[in-house]
């Protein structure tokens, strides 16, 4: 399976959950880019989130 990449509008290159921070407080899961706290689309988040470092 070919692996998820997402650039976020800070120039940060996002590949796995470490990359994304969740927003506390909400019934369903909104992440962020850990870097600048900017909304990452919900689909690619959960794609990021199942993939693991080899």
């Amino acid at each position: 399976m070919a692996r998820t990449t997402y650039t976020c509008d800070c120039g940060a290159t996002l590949r796995f959950k470490q990359d994304l921070e969740r927003e506390p407080g909400t019934v369903y899961p909104t992440w962020k880019c850990r870097h600048c706290h900017t909304p990452v689309p919900g689909q690619i988040a959960e794609k990021l989130r199942h993939q693991h470092p080899s």
